[in-house]
């Protein structure tokens, strides 16, 4: 019978777990790097489908995670992170697509003019349309009137677009100088995962207050 002192025993415990920690690290590196070949051939043969489904997965998170840890809800409504995801699915993965497509098409290149030309096309003209077909889509799949939705948009669409800046303009500075095109959505829904903390807070905003200042 073999027989270890038990400085020796931890010894060989700390081997066995440094070397199993290695082989999972590794592991883990080979099969994101898979993840990530077959997301980039995806966008490749499917490029409309799959920016669609990234911010669909991104809007969905991101309404998840505004309800379990922001607000902290006692009944979780998954009929409104529906709504989100499909917001991400139908509106903003497709309409991004086509945007960032046509920018890059005509200010192509990462020279700092051009990148401060896209960011502001972005911030001053998109993203106000992004705002208005946000509360817009939301307002109709809740079943609301076209004023209620015009006064959800008239209250917070300035909001939305003025606090996006502090975000967006930073990571937008990036984004053009430095993402190839089209990994564009996939960066922008990676922050925009946490930034929707912040869109689903404000798309589900109740608006009574502006209806009790109106009377």
């Amino acid at each position: 019978t073999v027989s270890f002192s038990r400085k020796e025993f931890k010894r060989r415990i700390f081997v066995i777990t440094f070397f199993r920690t290695k082989i999972s690290v590794v592991v883990y590196k080979v099969n994101m790097a898979r993840i990530w070949e077959a997301y980039n051939k995806l966008l490749s043969s499917q490029p409309l489908l799959t920016k669609a489904l990234t911010s669909c997965v991104g809007f969905t998170a991101g309404d998840a995670l505004a309800q379990n840890f922001v607000e902290k809800v006692e009944k979780y409504d998954y009929a409104r992170t529906a709504r989100l995801g499909s917001f991400g699915l139908l509106v903003h993965g497709t309409t991004g697509h086509y945007f960032y497509g046509f920018l890059d098409s005509k200010l192509p290149g990462t020279a700092a003019k051009t990148v401060a030309t896209k960011v502001i096309i972005d911030q001053v003209f998109w993203n106000p349309c992004f705002g208005i077909m946000f509360f817009s889509y939301l307002g109709l799949a809740e079943g609301k009137s076209i004023s209620d939705i015009a006064t959800k948009i008239q209250q917070d669409l300035k909001t939305a677009v003025m606090g996006s800046w502090a975000v967006w303009v930073p990571a937008h500075t990036v984004n053009f100088a430095f993402i190839p095109p089209a990994q564009r959505l996939l960066y922008i829904n990676t922050i925009q995962i946490f930034y929707n903390i912040f869109l689903s807070f404000l798309g589900n905003k109740k608006v009574e207050a502006v209806e009790e200042k109106k009377e």
